[in-house]
């Protein structure tokens, strides 16, 4: 269970990151892609913070998050400039996919799907 403060935490990095990131995407000029802040852990001694990230198309998901976590140390750098006044020490960032949409869409398709075990139970 997570304190109080780590949430205010997770919440105020998932925030910021996510401001962080579309922006250095538009300066980048990087079009057709989605890369959206799903969730931040803190580990409660606030030295690592595992941040989930949601990358649309998610085709390309594997080299952009190995490309976030290749410029990890100068996301964190960025982010200790904006939240300075907030936090005294920014946690370690490490970046995981969030791949639930991905199950969300294997759920829809295994529905739609005319063998649908749930309609059809009797197969």
């Amino acid at each position: 269970m997570d304190s109080q403060r780590q949430k205010k935490v997770s919440s105020l990095i998932q925030k910021e990151l996510a401001t962080l990131i579309a922006g250095d995407l538009r300066k980048g000029g990087v079009g057709n892609l989605l890369i959206s802040v799903t969730q931040v852990r803190v580990a409660p001694d606030f030295s690592v913070a595992k941040v989930y990230l949601s990358i649309f198309p998610s085709d390309k998901a594997g080299e952009r998050l190995e490309q976030l976590q290749g410029n990890a140390s100068k996301i964190k750098f960025d982010l200790s400039k904006i939240v300075k006044n907030q936090l005294r020490k920014v946690p370690a960032l490490s970046f995981y996919l969030d791949d639930s949409l991905d199950h969300i869409d294997e759920i829809d398709e295994s529905i739609k799907n005319p063998f649908n075990p749930i309609k059809n139970k009797n197969v």
